[in-house]
């Protein structure tokens, strides 16, 4: 192989690259309460139909939805029959299985609409541990005046009593991690926040100072 061949080729590879990478879709990585708590509508639901819209460049996809229960959103939206995602999965769509699964759909409301992507916490719902269910029912609203705070390398610290250090990223190199998995950062009676896990037995809140 010639050398001028091959370094037009590696060119080309290196600029494909670049090409794929900014054009695929990329989001930071939340806690599963700072998704509930940004989100406009949180339901479990099943998927049982979708249809492509042609309504933009890369068209849209309206799910059909059979929702078993909403967690928040009441004053949003009644009851979700359709959800709105984008069809392409590098502008962050996301892509659902038809009739197989219950799923937790998180989302923004637009116009009467309920929009999700990648970016949402979106997840089949025998996935989720249990401590994330009750989250989910109602733990998760209890702390959303709180700030849970990404700490990605060594030292961090909180900096206001508000706030809980979320260092799944140091201990299990990515997401999700045991804090995801099992604690809420719920806010004290006295105003500060601190990291929660849910017993088995009687459901109660209870606080473990070895614990995260």
């Amino acid at each position: 192989m010639k050398p001028c061949f091959v370094l037009v080729f590696l060119l080309f590879s290196l600029v494909s690259l670049m090409y794929q990478t900014s054009d695929a879709c990329s989001c930071a990585l939340s806690h599963p309460q700072d998704a509930y708590c940004s989100s406009d509508i949180v339901i479990r639901a099943k998927v049982v139909g979708k249809k492509l819209l042609g309504d933009g460049p890369f068209g849209t996809l309206r799910y059909t939805v059979k929702q078993m229960k909403m967690y928040k959103g009441f004053d949003k939206i009644q009851h979700v029959q359709y959800v709105y995602t984008h069809d392409s999965e590098s502008m962050c769509g996301v892509k659902f299985d038809i009739n197989k699964y219950q799923y937790l759909i998180t989302g923004r409301v637009h116009e009467g609409k309920l929009y999700t992507g990648l970016c949402n916490f979106n997840e089949r719902w025998e996935r989720l541990s249990l401590a994330q269910k009750k989250g989910i029912n109602h733990r998760y609203q209890l702390g959303c005046n709180c700030r849970i705070k990404p700490c990605h390398y060594l030292p961090c610290f909180v900096t206001s009593k508000n706030e809980c250090l979320w260092t799944d990223m140091l201990s299990y190199f990515g997401y999700p991690g045991y804090q995801s998995r099992n604690y809420a950062c719920i806010q004290q009676k006295e105003g500060y926040c601190s990291w929660y896990r849910g017993m088995s037995t009687r459901d109660k809140l209870t606080i473990n100072t070895t614990d995260p």
